[in-house]
């Protein structure tokens, strides 16, 4: 059999049959040719750390225009993310405005590279132009700062998703990073905030919040729910952040989806215990030499570059796609990268926004039909948020 070596991503090459080889240009090409939506990326609070022009290939991060065109990427869900501490200090709401500002930016000026995307109308109307169409959702409730209005003028901003906490329990729920269960799911703030996104056709994202609280917007949510970047509890048992597969068949029962987490962390249980140890490892150097500020922050890099965890690989990733189809069918399953948020945490394959082929590819290795990528790619999502947005019109048709 003639053989071909093919290159992948960064510094990759893989040795493969005619067959694989087939395999691998089918997934280029499917890349190409059908949406691909990624409802996670942390672009912009990398950018505020290090700005760079993500309109021509960057030295760092997972995304810019060229790796994300090679990819085959054709929506980018912008993450407005607000750090935990920000809570209850009455600068998250400012905090969040400011990040919006940003990601506005990129498309002023670059508006051939990047276009702005609120509604399901607008990605389909975007899509085959060349563009990249930019939607946003904020990650961490606390810009709400208990303000229903609030979640209005987010709303008018852009904003298509909330996810309603991040690594603390806020004012709207528990997170499953945080000990202290403040609510035991929801706070009443919350159930409201769960109501009003479903009247303003804003997804509720179930990512980062405690089991609890993703029991309790199940049975309160109108409209299906998203877990925009989380990855399966069967490969990693106890680990709160991601999904349970009872957690995965209530969302797929509600009508929801998924989205699949890269991090190499989220996808195996040994990388999962690594990071939880090193996590310990520097928490209690940091507090035994009472470290603040900057001096942390550099401490906190440098402990990271000299104690990288082992990384998985992108057909893991596959692993865990095909689990959630396994449990509940094709329709619930799709794409939340975390791209620019896992750090140096992602797999061999899936190192950037120009792997989604790679991603792909594994997927056909599978056995998955051409029907089956594009579902995983865009349309199940696209479904959730459609149907968000017409539970929407028939709330507000009924005030």
């Amino acid at each position: 059999m003639l053989t071909a070596i093919v290159a992948a991503c960064p510094g990759q090459t893989e040795k493969m049959g005619d067959i694989e080889l087939k395999l691998k240009n089918k997934a280029e090409e499917l890349a190409q040719k059908y949406m691909i939506i990624d409802t996670h990326m942390d672009v912009p609070y990398r950018l505020k750390k290090k700005m760079e022009d993500i309109s021509e290939r960057t030295a760092g991060g997972d995304f810019d225009y060229p790796r994300a065109r090679k990819g085959g990427l054709d929506v980018a869900f912008m993450a407005v993310y607000v750090p935990a501490e920000y809570e209850g200090t009455g600068k998250a709401y400012s905090f969040a405005d400011e990040t919006i500002d940003m990601v506005e930016g990129f498309a002023r000026t670059w508006p051939e590279k990047f276009v702005m995307a609120g509604l399901v109308a607008d990605v389909k109307k975007q899509f085959g132009h060349g563009s990249i169409s930019l939607a946003m959702g904020i990650e961490n409730g606390s810009c709400l700062e208990g303000n229903l209005t609030n979640l209005k003028h987010f709303h008018d901003r852009g904003i298509s998703y909330v996810t309603l906490a991040h690594s603390k329990a806020n004012h709207i729920c528990d997170s499953s990073f945080d000990p202290e269960r403040k609510w035991n799911g929801l706070s009443p703030f919350g159930v409201k905030v769960v109501s009003e996104m479903n009247r303003l056709g804003m997804i509720v994202d179930v990512s980062h919040v405690s089991d609890d609280t993703f029991y309790q917007i199940i049975e309160h949510s109108k409209a299906p729910v998203v877990a925009t970047h989380s990855s399966c509890r069967h490969f990693v048992p106890g680990y709160e952040r991601n999904m349970s597969d009872e957690m995965i068949k209530l969302l797929a029962e509600k009508g929801g989806v998924i989205q699949m987490n890269f991090g190499s962390m989220f996808i195996d249980r040994k990388v999962n215990q690594q990071a939880a140890e090193l996590k310990k490892s520097l928490n209690e150097y940091i507090e035994a030499h009472n470290l603040e500020g900057q001096e942390k922050a550099d401490y906190t890099e440098k402990f990271k570059r000299e104690h990288p965890l082992r990384r998985v690989h992108v057909s893991d990733v596959a692993s865990h796609i095909e689990h959630v189809i396994e449990l509940v069918g094709i329709d619930y399953v799709g794409l939340g990268s975390d791209f620019d948020g896992v750090g140096d945490n992602l797999p061999v394959g899936l190192e950037d926004a120009s792997c989604y082929p790679n991603l792909i590819y594994e997927l056909l290795k599978k056995g998955r039909s051409e029907e089956d990528i594009k579902k995983i790619c865009s349309d199940n999502f696209l479904r959730v948020w459609a149907q968000v947005e017409r539970i929407a019109r028939e709330l507000q048709s009924k005030q």
